[in-house]
Parts: structure tokens; sequence; C-alpha cells
């Protein structure tokens, strides 16, 4: 399969953060395509086409914050269209809202995961995604499955981690979207890497590893559903085009071979 590579990324990805690494995200930078669109956007109609089960999900309970979530991404990046768009490689595409997160997944490059807190819930509950872009996890493994689960089995994902998270949930307000971004290195540059939690990836260091993994994770409020999206936009660059990146923002190479 053809690679599919970014040759940049907005942010740095080897920054040293502090979990959860939440900041504060500009409203207009919330959905924000790049230089992989028309290629990312091609594999991910291939996806829906060949495995829409495993690649979207949605439970009937999510359905109404799916179609909201679909409403203001069209506000956002196609100026309010309900029934057809032009996406930025002159695809057209039209809008079927009986399947919300299969329109979503033709009109842009981020997977969504949509969360819900059923009343007298402790925690929110994954309710829908697409997500044809997993780094190495499964979507059916985690679909109506609570935060806590949903992390399992991340290492540094302990309780203590986990009533922040919840509370970030609970407190993320409309019109005040949160990020955060990780980096992680691959072997492989696929996009779509799904594993089972019994089964993890095994782990290059930076210095044996092709390509960088980082995913610019967004956090968005909807207004009527107050449903909470999990936006996700993955960025794989060459190790050649992360090190000239790393160059440029004055890292070392010695540095660079500490991120793993």
């Amino acid at each position: 399969m053809t690679e599919i590579l970014q040759k940049k990324i907005p942010h740095n990805p080897l920054e040293p953060q502090r979990l959860p690494g939440i900041a504060p995200l500009a409203v207009s930078d919330w959905l924000t395509p790049d230089d992989a669109f028309a290629a990312q956007l091609a594999e991910r109609e291939r996806l829906l086409a060949a495995k829409r089960d495993r690649v979207l999900m949605l439970d009937e309970s999510g359905r109404a914050a799916a179609q909201e979530l679909l409403e203001t991404v069209l506000d956002h990046l196609y100026d309010g269209a309900r029934e057809e768009v032009t996406r930025a490689d002159g695809a057209r595409v039209d809008i079927d809202w009986a399947d919300p997160l299969g329109s979503l997944c033709r009109i842009t490059q981020q997977d969504f995961c949509l969360l819900q807190k059923p009343e007298d819930a402790p925690e929110h509950i994954l309710t829908g995604a697409v997500l044809c872009f997993p780094a190495s996890w499964t979507l059916s493994e985690k679909f109506m499955r609570p935060l806590t689960a949903i992390h399992v089995p991340v290492d540094s994902y302990d309780a203590n981690l986990a009533a922040r998270v919840q509370r970030l949930f609970d407190g993320v307000q409309v019109g005040r979207p949160l990020w955060r971004f990780n980096a992680l290195w691959y072997h492989d540059a696929a996009l779509h890497q799904p594993r089972s939690a019994n089964a993890p990836r095994p782990k290059p260091k930076a210095g044996q590893a092709g390509f960088l993994r980082s995913e610019k994770q967004t956090i968005l409020r909807l207004p009527r559903t107050r449903a909470v999206v999990f936006g996700i936009h993955t960025f794989v660059l060459s190790r050649a085009d992360v090190l000239g990146q790393w160059a440029q923002a004055g890292g070392s190479a010695d540095q660079l071979h500490t991120v793993v």
C-alpha cells in the first residue's frame, strides 16, 4: 500500500509534556486540513467501503449527537452546507443525514469519538465513533465502554489520571475546545493499525523507527446534546522529515533519540 505522509506537523510532536497535556484551542483551529488531505480522504473512503463494520459504530443513543456533530463540521468547514459539499481536493460528497458518521468520514481528515454521560453515570461512555486510523487499538473493544475501560491498558492511566480526565470531560465548555498531542514511533507508516488490547504493538526506539506518528487530539462540547467530541487528526512523517523539523526547532539528535 502507498504510504500517506505529511511533510510537517503544525505542532512540535517531540516537545516534552506531562499527562494529560491539555491546552486551550482556538475554535478556528479545531479542524485544519493539511498536505495529506486528498490521500487521507481517499483512504478513508476505501476503508469505509471495505471495513465499515470495523471503522464505524453508532448506538442509537448517540444518533442525535452524531447529527449535531455533522452540522457543526459542515458549519466549520463548508459554510453551513447541508446537502452536498465540495472537498478541498475537488471531490463532491452528498450528505446523508441517516448516516452522519459515514458522511463525516468522507468530508474531513479527522476521526471522531462521541462520548456521552448518562444520567447518574460516573463516567462518559463511547456511544459512537468513526475511527479509520486507529493507533494500535480496536473500536469494537471500546464501543459502549466508559472512559476508564477505553484507556486500558495504557500504563500511565492510573486512578488519579482517570479522575482528572473525567473532570476534564465534565468541565469542557461549549465554544472553548481543548487539545493535546502525542508522539509515537512506528516501523510501519500505515494509517489503519487496529490492535487488540491483548496484543500490544512492538515499540521501537526512536533511533530504530522509520516513521513518527502524532495525533492532534481535540475535545469539544456540543451545545444541544451536550455530548463531548474527541477528535483525532493523524500525522505520519518519515524519520528524515522529523529530523528536519526537530533541527529547525533547535533540538539535538541526542534529545531526539530519548523520545520513544
